[in-house]
């Protein structure tokens, strides 16, 4: 057994400080709500560069610093072709999506479909966007919390709470799952983006140094790049060539045509694209995302490669885990990083898939107040719905979903591990993203193609599911049947494309306005620029933390020093942002 670190008060009182920052930014950010449309679009006024490292954050999740870290851990390089897919999908944002997206002038993302097809559409995609989504977030509350109450100690304990007697890892799912909902509830998008923000600060410094440690701990004393050496030499066979499913050209294809539909046509990026001033604030956006998607992974990808020599039996670590793989980025952070840093990584995760519920949440309840709701209230009532009585409803979607999604993180445990949970989950739900991607760039089918497309996909991939036909390859199958059912139907429909039916003149209009370029007043734009005064005002106050965490006794694989580097690093990212705050004009 390595010396691994264990949590200690240090370590928890830097967790309770996150969430007390993530609280106070939600309470900050509800300042800046003045109508619904600051709530769920952060009223146009977010900066580019803040949406998009908000939207990269938002994408990573625990997901990757569990599940992906098992796959890197057993595949090797063939993690690197997977995890930088998302840098050749943003590029295809940067060329085309991203200005469309800012083109099509929408309140709600789910409006889209109201525009290029129909409201009937809109109703049939927030009725079945709802199951998935709460999936979606209950998959996310598992795998964070199963993961961190382990690595704290307290996943088997168990405590009685209003009469029921919950594990500690039920419990965790509980709390984290308020916080989840109260600050983004309070904050709305702008709680979102800020809060991602922080998360991405603690997921960079986390991670380069993470980086450098692992391969000099490799390199037993002899330096950083004796560890690289030793990696190449030692690491399993076969190891820096393609294997597994990274060998297998079918599923290298279908996970490029996921992260090309996940990372343009999904709900919560078309919802940071219409945060940002303009459509070229959108296509930096994008730039910057997808710069992010090639450098970003490489730095816990590489640091995972090099856990697989230095923990060669990590089962015999992690004898609970149904995938102890799923351990071995974690495992490096307890065996290198010091008291205080500790708390630190368990706080970036935290972060990552708090992010991503977020996002979740904040789209979710978008769609059911303004295309639900509120074509509801203007039907019973004759009268458009206050923005008092919109926010109202957008809280309960949040805190109803929340409870749910709660509730689904209790059962995923029988699914067994979460990266081939992932994979099926995500193969499945791609279906609704096809017609939203093939809708925006050819407009010339009828109102019902969408729900023709999605229809048809899922039922012949359903048919196949219930026979069991390709079982063994259920991820590339769900993937591409779903693809060319949906694009099969959706131009087959355009033989019944008349450009005067009536129900044709949304998407006219539509195809009209996505010709028009967005353009604003620069004002405006830098004008919101003050927010990254609150980041670096965060930064500082972590900052100034970890350089007290000096003085907290450590290992001599893990050295107090290391605090002062991230300390360090922290106070000047701060005291930069602050200057740059300074110097916006008010908006």
């Amino acid at each position: 057994m390595p010396p691994f670190n264990t949590a200690n008060a240090f370590d928890y009182g830097l967790i309770a400080l996150y969430f007390a920052i993530v609280v106070w930014v939600g309470l900050y950010s509800a300042r800046k709500n003045k109508n619904t449309g600051d709530y769920f679009r952060g009223g146009g006024k977010i900066p580019w560069f803040l949406a998009g490292m908000s939207n990269w954050v938002a994408g990573f999740s625990a997901f990757m610093f569990v599940a992906a870290a098992g796959f890197t851990y057993k595949n090797g390089i063939g993690a690197v072709v997977i995890f930088t897919s998302a840098f050749w999908a943003y590029l295809v944002g940067y060329f085309y999506f991203a200005k469309m997206w800012r083109r099509a002038r929408i309140e709600s993302p789910l409006e889209f479909l109201t525009r290029r097809y129909s409201p009937s559409t809109t109703y049939f995609y927030s009725v079945t966007a709802i199951i998935p989504s709460i999936v979606g977030i209950g998959q996310g509350l598992y795998i964070l919390c199963f993961f961190v109450s382990s690595v704290l100690g307290f996943a088997d304990h168990h405590v009685a709470v209003a009469g029921f007697t919950l594990s500690g890892f039920q419990l965790s799912v509980i709390v984290v799952g308020v916080v989840m909902v109260f600050y983004t509830a309070i904050g709305g998008l702008w709680a979102a983006v800020l809060s991602d923000a922080v998360q991405c600060i603690i997921l960079a410094v986390m991670s380069l140094i993470i980086f450098p440690l692992s391969f000099m701990y490799l390199g037993h004393g002899s330096g950083f790049f004796a560890g690289v050496g030793r990696l190449l030499h030692d690491a399993p066979p076969g190891y820096f060539t393609l294997q597994g499913d990274t060998g297998n050209p079918w599923f290298i294809l279908s996970f490029f045509i996921s992260s090309l539909l996940g990372y343009n046509v999904a709900w919560a990026l078309v919802q940071r694209y219409h945060s940002v001033a303009d459509e070229r604030g959108a296509k930096k956006m994008a730039l910057l995302c997808a710069i992010l998607s090639l450098v970003g992974p490489l730095l816990w990808i590489l640091p995972v490669m090099a856990a697989r020599v230095i923990f060669p039996d990590i089962k015999a670590i992690w004898p609970h885990f149904a995938a102890p793989e799923e351990a071995s980025f974690v495992s490096l952070a307890l065996l290198l990083l010091p008291h205080g840093m500790l708390g630190f990584v368990v706080s970036a995760i935290l972060s990552a898939a708090l992010g991503q519920a977020n996002d979740t949440f904040n789209w979710l309840a978008a769609t059911v107040t303004h295309d639900l709701y509120v074509p509801y209230k203007r039907w019973r009532t004759g009268q458009m719905p206050s923005d008092k009585r919109q926010m109202r409803a957008a809280h309960i979607t949040m805190v109803l979903m929340g409870a749910c999604g709660v509730a689904v993180a209790f059962y995923i445990p029988r699914f067994g591990g979460a990266f081939k949970f992932a994979l099926h989950y995500y193969s499945l739900v791609a279906t609704f993203s096809v017609p939203v991607a093939l809708g925006m760039m050819y407009r010339k089918t009828p109102w019902w193609s969408g729900i023709a497309a999605c229809s048809a996909a899922l039922i012949v991939v359903g048919l196949l599911i219930a026979f069991g036909v390709w079982e063994s390859q259920a991820y590339v199958r769900n993937m591409l049947v779903e693809t060319s059912v949906a694009t099969l139907v959706f131009y087959g429909s355009a033989f019944w494309y008349r450009a005067d039916d009536p129900r044709s003149a949304g998407a006219q209009r539509l195809d009209a306005d996505l010709k028009v370029p967005v353009i604003v007043d620069e004002k405006t734009a830098i004008g919101s620029l003050q927010v990254y005064g609150v980041i670096g005002s965060v930064s500082l106050v972590l900052g100034a933390v970890l350089l007290a965490c000096w003085f907290i006794p450590s290992l001599p694989t893990a050295p107090a020093s290391i605090n002062v580097v991230a300390g360090i690093l922290l106070l000047a990212l701060g005291g930069w942002l602050r200057r740059v705050a300074k110097r916006a004009p008010a908006a």
